[in-house]
């Protein structure tokens, strides 16, 4: 029987961090004699730069050096794959805010005020902002790219009915409530020490590394906690962490840099913004010929993570629906702001919203419900090959799923109260939608899909833990800890956890992906059944006990008829010169991808999940408010029922915002309109659905995945597609067309837009005029 996994136990941080007493890199103790930094960015969001002069920051109070790229003894370059974007531009400007030099000072306000002094001139040129823009001068961060099968033109000629249309996706700022910071430490014969806000230290250990012009080895990143992350600290905490080193180098003492709200959200990329064209071939139920989507992708300035987010909006465009003929086609749109980077759900919800508009669209134009059409597309037996070659294995899973949540939230009743409601009510409409996922688990790019971890068990049997993950609040480190007090039966507090470290665990994997207890749990799982292999041995050995006679639970081990405290057992191995320290490694199994032609099994499983969203909205002012939501979602065997359920939540309620409050606003010129919390609106408690009901799936993983869970972190944002899928069926019950025009985010300015022209006087005038 378990003891600790499958258990809904309290993150570990969690009383900390009521308290306030968990510390973050801000929190830690400074070093004697740390500086701080701040940065100055370009004035234009394109041209060339004529002229810095900076000598006036140099004679400001306070000021110990200032630093450019004159000053980086490596390479000054911060992207992560290819060699388009500087840590310092020194020539092109590419987007509004970009870092041209950065203030060293004795405090954080003397630096931030010497910003302003530097005299910047820089030669305009006309920016590309929008995609729409980017498109026009045709400039890409990387090549076209689509997937191809069947003649999808004749497929759609060919079908009885046809539809198409235009959706547009803005994107999301990660506003993680810990923005970003380093703290670099410089030591001996060139070594450094650098605390960064980071997904991935390793990353951050290379770009490091190259930006001082050292060997990897030379530089050590850790991390024990992170105030968010929603992968915006997975490749864009590099640059924060290269300059505060940088800093360190030039001026030999601690330097850290932390950036205020506005330069975060304006030096930071986003969630990309997409522009979905389509056209689809269906039959009289609904069932899909034939679809031809365009997908394109506002990138940025750089390339950052753009080829694999585009690439899994590529994956998930066809959500939970089989495609007999389709071109996906894709286009990497080069723009004139910040680089757009990871964002939960990595591009996934992009692909799965553009698919659910056109199930939405063949609904409207048939007069079907939607979650009929949804179903009659579904994954099925002979309909279970994906645009990219991966055959649906546990497509029953997803239908289970569905019909059940379509039972216990009594969908058929309350869609047939809402239209009875809506042929009473003029103004104000009612929405229902029930929205499937279905999301793949696996980075796309087969090298990351590895972890490893360190182990060791002490004399008197508590265990040090370490591996390559990191924790940002997701209970990461809670869930590997339950592992491994599990796997040598002992209780969860003889389990010390420790921050990640590129000292202790070389080569991480980023987290994200959704990959983290998957990966680094199998890790752990590794270096302890190596561990207690051994100590089993030794028992064996000096207790003449046959192996399979000792057991490992309750904080004792059974040897035979005797029965030892597990630390008795670790002093006696110890003794016994047997090694209690290992390392594990973990591969994910079965993976393939060949992108040159576009097949393959780019994912080890699929986490499937559901939502039934009630919305309410006031066709005169856009106004409108979530009623009830009802999710169903599958996480196999859950190793912590109450994390799972708590990501559950945050992330709908994360996506929720990202359809309908947050929208980024640039102005003509490039400039972040939306660059404080007073301007761009993240959901707040009131958002929160008053009626939420989240459950869990009852299904193991079918995969061997650690204790047969299932992975957690980024498919839950995709439900809250159900939201907006509500929003435009009420926008629909309030004119007829006006659902396929609703972009997202549904802001009360994009839903009175969809509706166009609606008298409300008329509508009342008509209401009234009915007969009683």
């Amino acid at each position: 029987m378990l003891r600790h996994v499958r258990k809904p136990l309290p993150h570990d941080s969690a009383v900390k961090q009521v308290q306030g007493a968990a510390p973050y890199i801000d929190d830690l103790p400074e070093p004697a004699g740390t500086l701080h930094i701040a940065v100055g960015g370009s004035t234009k969001a394109h041209g060339t730069l004529v002229a810095l002069d900076l000598d006036r920051v140099r004679s400001a109070p306070g000021v110990v050096a200032v630093i450019t790229a004159a000053d980086i003894p490596g390479k000054n370059c911060v992207a992560p794959h290819m060699d388009d974007e500087p840590i310092f531009a020194t020539d092109r400007i590419e987007f509004h805010g970009q870092p041209l030099f950065a203030v060293v000072a004795t405090t954080r306000d003397a630096a931030r005020r010497a910003v302003p002094l530097a005299t910047i001139e820089i030669a305009p040129a006309p920016p590309a902002v929008t995609i729409d823009e980017g498109l026009a001068t045709g400039a890409r961060v990387l090549p076209d790219y689509a997937f191809v099968g069947g003649d999808v033109t004749a497929a759609i000629e060919a079908a009885p009915h046809k539809a198409s249309g235009t959706l547009r996706m803005g994107g999301q700022e990660h506003f993680y409530l810990e923005g970003q910071i380093a703290l670099a430490i410089p030591g001996e014969d060139g070594a450094m020490l650098v605390h960064s806000s980071t997904q991935h230290p390793t990353e951050v250990q290379h770009i490091v590394a190259r930006t001082l012009g050292v060997p990897d080895a030379f530089v050590t990143c850790e991390i024990r906690r992170m105030g968010g992350g929603f992968g915006g600290k997975e490749t864009q905490a590099c640059q924060w962490a290269a300059i505060a080193a940088l800093a360190a180098r030039v001026t030999g003492r601690p330097c850290k840099l932390r950036l205020d709200r506005d330069a975060d959200m304006m030096m930071t990329g986003k969630r990309h913004d997409f522009r979905a064209d389509w056209a689809v071939g269906f039959d009289h139920e609904g069932r899909i010929a034939g679809l031809d989507m365009l997908l394109a992708a506002r990138c940025g300035m750089s390339a950052d993570c753009s080829a694999g987010v585009v690439d899994r909006a590529m994956f998930h465009a066809d959500n939970t629906y089989h495609l007999p003929a389709f071109r996906i086609d894709t286009r990497r749109v080069k723009t004139h702001t910040v680089s757009n980077t990871a964002f939960r759900g990595f591009g996934g919800p992009q692909g799965m919203l553009a698919a659910e508009r056109v199930i939405e669209a063949i609904a409207w134009s048939l007069g079907r419900d939607p979650l009929d059409v949804r179903k009659a597309n579904f994954y099925a037996p002979g309909r279970d090959r994906t645009p990219y070659g991966q055959t649906i294995e546990d497509h029953d899973v997803g239908l289970a799923l569905i019909e059940e949540l379509e039972r216990t939230s009594d969908y058929r009743a309350r869609r047939a109260a809402i239209a009875a409601f809506n042929a009473t009510s003029p103004i104000l409409k009612r929405g229902l939608a029930l929205t499937p996922l279905k999301f793949g688990i696996s980075f796309t790019l087969a090298a990351m899909n590895q972890a490893g971890a360190l182990v060791h068990v002490y004399q008197d049997g508590s265990v040090h833990l370490n591996h390559g993950g990191t924790e940002m609040g997701q209970g990461l480190f809670q869930k590997v800890a339950q592992v491994a007090a599990e796997e040598f039966g002992i209780g969860l507090e003889r389990v010390r956890i420790t921050p990640t470290s590129t000292e202790k665990v070389p080569n991480t994997s980023p987290t994200a992906a959704s990959s983290g207890s998957d990966l680094n749990g199998m890790a752990v799982q590794a270096a302890c059944r190596t561990i207690k292999a051994r100590m089993v041995a030794f028992a064996a050995e000096n207790w003449s006990v046959p192996e399979e006679q000792i057991l490992f639970a309750d904080d004792h081990v059974q040897i035979g008829n005797q029965r030892i405290g597990f630390g008795e057992l670790a002093h006696a191995a110890h003794c016994g010169r047997v090694s209690l320290s290992s390392t594990g490694f973990y591969k994910t199994p079965k993976l393939h991808w060949d992108r040159a032609r576009g097949t393959g099994h780019p994912f080890f499983y699929y986490a499937w999940g559901a939502a039934v969203s009630e919305v309410l909205i006031d066709a005169g002012t856009g106004e409108n408010k979530v009623l009830r939501v009802d999710i169903l979602h599958d996480v196999g065997r859950s190793l912590n029922p109450a994390i799972d359920i708590g990501q559950i939540e945050g992330g709908f309620v994360q996506g929720m915002g990202w359809l309908t409050t947050e929208e980024l606003v640039f102005d003509a010129e490039g400039r972040l309109l939306t660059h404080a919390p007073s301007t761009y609106k993240i959901p707040v408690a009131s958002d929160v659905p008053a009626d939420f009901r989240v459950a869990l799936f009852d299904g193991a993983n079918r995969e061997e995945t650690i204790y047969r869970s299932k992975a957690v972190g980024e498919p839950p944002f995709n439900l809250a597609i159900s939201v907006f899928c509500a929003l435009a069926d009420a926008v629909e019950a309030a004119s007829p067309g006006a659902g396929a025009r609703l972009d997202a985010p549904a802001t009360p300015e994009a839903i009175v837009t969809a509706i166009g022209d609606f008298d409300v006087a008329a509508a009342l005038g008509a209401a009234l005029a009915r007969p009683s």
